[in-house]
């Protein structure tokens, strides 16, 4: 039973910066994650990223809901069991979280997520697409699958996207044909639902790696009839990740302009906003007010992400 009684839903996306366990994966490249590492990532370094992750997902946004994120997308998860510890760590264990993920061929091992309040929001179905490019010699070069669930919020039917792009790692310019290509995928994944539901309400939601301005991001808007309120939120002095000293807004939601429509929707768009409360970043030192992140290379700083998470609100109508 969907429970109707709040007033404000926050729906969040957060990139959790590598949260993995400290077991050897012989499948992937999670070398770099384990207790003999140069990283030297313990039991106890892991239990601590838990217990700060749980400290900042249930507050998103709690100045105008009373109650946590009802959806929240991951990025940077390494398998079920670290949603599961996350999910049962001492600050969101009275949340009651249910938690989605699939397996991607990522080399690195690391995959997208949904968590979600099953009594307010329910999942009729859930699979992953992956997105397909070639390496220069024409080898398959793979990356994070996209994560489709849909399911039903306020009793509205909603279908919501989660995405990870490929990074700029080897340059903006170099990179931008693999989320050029992503976008298009999720442009497709889009028309099959509004095939089969012509009003489906869709929220795009993800770490793109590309600004609200790029090219990637306006060719989802335009294809797909989707607003990105996270173009006013961007700013010089605003963003969920900061590189070279200059804010990125890399994280975003988008969502389908039929939410806008007060007579056919059973939610209203309110705000959309970064949570970069004060505890989340650095507090001195030059990168003062930047995300304080678990490391920087192999050096630990035992802080929370390199990114902070984004949010956007609804309201019941």
């Amino acid at each position: 039973m969907t429970n109707t009684n709040y007033t404000s839903y926050t729906i969040a996306f957060y990139n959790i910066e590598n949260l993995f366990d400290i077991e050897n994966d012989p499948l992937t490249n999670d070398d770099d994650f384990l207790p003999t590492s140069k990283k030297r990532w313990t039991s106890q370094r892991y239990k601590n990223k838990l217990m700060k992750l749980g400290s900042v997902i249930y507050k998103i946004g709690e100045e105008d809901a009373e109650i946590a994120p009802v959806i929240v997308g991951l990025a940077e998860v390494e398998n079920k069991k670290v949603l599961s510890d996350l999910v049962r760590s001492k600050n969101l264990i009275k949340e009651a979280y249910s938690y989605i993920h699939y397996d991607s061929s990522d080399e690195r091992g690391i995959d997208v997520a949904l968590l979600y309040k099953s009594d307010i929001f329910t999942v009729e179905s859930s699979e992953t697409f992956s997105v397909y490019l070639e390496t220069e010699t024409g080898e398959r070069d793979y990356t994070r699958d996209i994560l489709l669930v849909q399911g039903n919020l306020n009793n509205e039917p909603i279908s919501i996207i989660v995405n990870h792009w490929s990074s700029r790692r080897e340059g903006e310019k170099e990179t931008e044909y693999k989320r050029l290509a992503a976008s298009n995928r999720v442009n497709d994944i889009i028309r099959n639902i509004k095939e089969e539901k012509p009003n489906a309400k869709i929220l795009v939601m993800g770490d793109f790696n590309d600004n609200p301005n790029n090219n990637s991001m306006s060719l989802l808007e335009k294809e797909s009839g989707l607003y990105n309120p996270f173009k006013t939120v961007w700013s010089q002095d605003k963003g969920s990740q900061n590189y070279d000293f200059q804010w990125n807004l890399f994280d975003q939601i988008l969502f389908s302009i039929n939410f806008f429509d007060a007579n056919n929707s059973a939610l209203a768009f309110d705000s959309a906003d970064v949570f970069n409360s004060k505890f989340l970043t650095q507090y001195n030192g030059k990168y003062k007010g930047q995300p304080f992140r678990t490391y920087v290379g192999k050096k630990y700083k035992g802080g929370y992400s390199d990114h902070f998470p984004v949010y956007i609100q609804f309201r019941p109508f």
